[in-house]
């Protein structure tokens, strides 16, 4: 593929009405799914591990992106119609390595958590 990846974590932290009740989750992933299609690959994740942030969204490379030493950024706590919409905007401008970040995610960004040894 040729196009960045977003994946958005839902399920018991991210996406949940319990921990964020003001936040309306199912409009939001619509916005994104809705919004990167065409210029990028959308799936939703279970869990993505990081309980201790909500909301987190994981923003790809595409493959010319990697090959200009882009990686993925993890995004957490993306909460308001700002940040989703600056996430949807990012993504169809090409994404890590192809266009930079904007203003509003830099808060959210956070590191990429240690993988798991099974």
């Amino acid at each position: 593929m040729t196009t960045p990846l977003v994946t958005v974590c839902r399920d018991c932290c991210c996406g949940s009405a319990k921990k964020h009740p003001d936040v309306d989750h199912g409009y939001h992933l619509e916005v994104v799914r809705a919004g990167v299609a065409g210029h990028a690959r959308f799936r939703v994740a279970d869990c993505l591990d990081v309980c201790e942030r909500s909301n987190v969204v994981v923003v790809q490379p595409s493959p010319e992106g990697k090959r200009r030493g882009a990686r993925g950024v993890w995004l957490g706590e993306v909460l308001s119609d700002e940040a989703v919409d600056a996430v949807v905007d990012w993504t169809r401008a090409g994404g890590p390595g192809a266009a930079a970040m904007p203003e509003v995610l830099r808060p959210l960004v956070m590191p990429r958590p240690a993988t798991k040894k099974k």
